[in-house]
């Protein structure tokens, strides 16, 4: 009984080590550019402030933004930002992104 607890602890870290190897950096960080009022964020990860109004994103990544109406990244999805799109605002307060 004992070698066979042994066997599956074993099997379940090396499949755990496999998917760590098989998929790197999956959740860390969209790929391009967020431009945030004419910043520019390479790699972007996490929420980001807007400051004045009108405001503008625009998403030259590979991932989803979205645009929040309140700050700090929380209230509602004011609005979804795709790859290669711009959206241009006078509410919301916030823009999240992975």
């Amino acid at each position: 009984m004992m070698r066979r607890r042994i066997a599956v602890t074993l099997g379940v870290v090396a499949a755990a080590a496999t998917l760590t190897v098989a998929v790197p950096g999956s959740a860390y960080a969209a790929e391009g550019v967020l431009t945030v009022n004419g910043n520019e964020h390479v790699d972007p990860s996490g929420c980001y402030a807007l400051d004045w109004y009108p405001s503008s994103v625009t998403n030259d990544t590979d991932a989803i933004a979205e645009v929040h109406s309140g700050p700090d990244c929380g209230g509602p999805v004011e609005w979804l930002v795709h790859p290669g799109e711009t959206y241009y605002t006078e509410t919301a307060r916030s823009v999240f992104i992975l």
